[in-house]
C-alpha cells in the first residue's frame, strides 16, 4: 500500500503560503485573516476547526475563532457574521457545517458576502465553480486535488467515483475531477450495487458520512482511494468512511489517504 500523506502535502502547502505571507508582511501590509464560526459540539467539526486554527498559526494567517452553543439561534449567528463582515482584518469567513437542527443552512450561508466566502458555499461562488470560472473552490475537494497533484497522479482519462453528493464535498469534488478530464460517477444512498461500481474505479473519493462504511473488497488493486470522512469510533479514535483493516496487506495494493492522516485538511 502506498500512503498518500495528507500531512506531508499540508506541510508543503503551508510552507509555501508562509513564505508568501512573510513577504507581504515585510512590505508593511497585514497578514490575511480567516474567521471560523462553529455552532454546536459536533465531534468531527471540532476536529476540523482545531486543524484549521493550527494551520493558520503555522502559515502566519490571523485566526478569528467564534464558538456558539448548539442552542444558538439564527439571530445569534447573524450577529457574529456581521461582526466578521465588518472586520477589515477578516478576509475570509468559514461557517463550519453541519449546523445544528433547526438552523436553516442556506439562510446562514446567504449572509456571507461572496468576496469573504472562504469555502465556496455561496450560490454565486458555486455557480462560478460549475462554470469553471472560479477563484476559490471548497476546501476539502481542493485538498484532494492538491494531494493528487503533489503525488503526480493525473486524472486525465481515469474512471473516478465520488461517494457522496453533498454540496460541501461530493458535488464540487466531482466537478473539479471533471475539469481535470476524469470520467466521473457520483454515487449516493440510492446507488445500486455500489461495490461493483467501485471495483471498476481507478480513483475513489469517499465522502459518505458513514464510519467504516466501505471495506478493502470494495476497491480494485492499485486504485487511488482518498477518504475524507472523519468520525470518532467506539474507542474515541479518529476513523474515516473506509475500514482500513486489510488495506495494508502486500497482496492488496492501493494508494491511500485517510482521515487518520488529516488528508482533508490541506488548504
Amino acid at each position: 500500500m502506498q500512503i498518500l500523506s495528507g500531512k506531508e502535502v499540508a506541510a508543503h502547502v503551508r510552507g509555501h503560503l508562509k513564505k508568501d505571507i512573510e513577504q507581504i508582511v515585510a512590505k508593511g501590509r497585514r497578514p490575511p485573516g480567516l474567521a471560523v464560526v462553529l455552532v454546536g459540539d459536533d465531534s468531527a467539526s471540532q476536529v476540523y476547526v482545531g486543524s484549521k486554527i493550527k494551520a493558520c498559526k503555522e502559515a502566519g494567517v490571523q485566526s478569528f475563532e467564534y464558538r456558539l452553543p448548539k442552542n444558538a439561534t439564527y439571530l445569534d449567528i447573524q450577529k457574529v457574521l456581521k461582526e466578521c463582515i465588518d472586520n477589515d482584518q477578516v478576509d475570509g469567513i468559514l461557517v463550519q457545517l453541519p449546523l445544528p437542527p433547526g438552523i436553516n443552512t442556506d439562510e446562514v450561508i446567504a449572509l456571507i458576502p461572496p468576496e469573504k466566502d472562504a469555502d465556496c458555499l455561496t450560490a454565486g461562488n458555486l455557480g462560478r465553480l460549475f462554470k469553471n470560472q472560479h477563484v476559490i473552490a471548497p476546501c476539502t475537494p481542493s485538498g484532494v486535488m492538491e494531494i493528487l497533484k503533489y503525488y503526480k497522479h493525473s486524472l486525465e482519462g481515469l474512471n473516478a467515483v465520488v461517494v457522496g453528493r453533498s454540496q460541501i464535498v461530493g458535488l464540487p469534488m466531482a466537478q473539479l475531477m471533471i475539469q481535470a478530464n476524469a470520467t466521473v460517477t457520483v454515487a449516493h444512498s440510492k446507488t445500486k450495487d455500489l461495490k461493483s461500481l467501485l471495483q471498476k474505479a481507478d480513483v475513489v473519493v469517499v465522502a459518505a458520512g458513514r464510519p467504516k462504511f466501505l471495506g478493502r473488497d470494495f476497491f480494485k488493486k492499485d486504485a487511488i482511494v482518498i477518504d475524507v470522512g472523519i468520525h470518532r469510533d467506539e474507542n474515541k479514535k479518529l476513523c474515516g468512511d473506509v475500514n482500513t483493516e486489510g488495506l495494508s496487506k502486500s497482496s492488496y495494493s492501493v494508494r491511500w489517504c485517510g482521515a487518520d492522516d488529516d488528508c482533508d485538511v490541506v488548504t
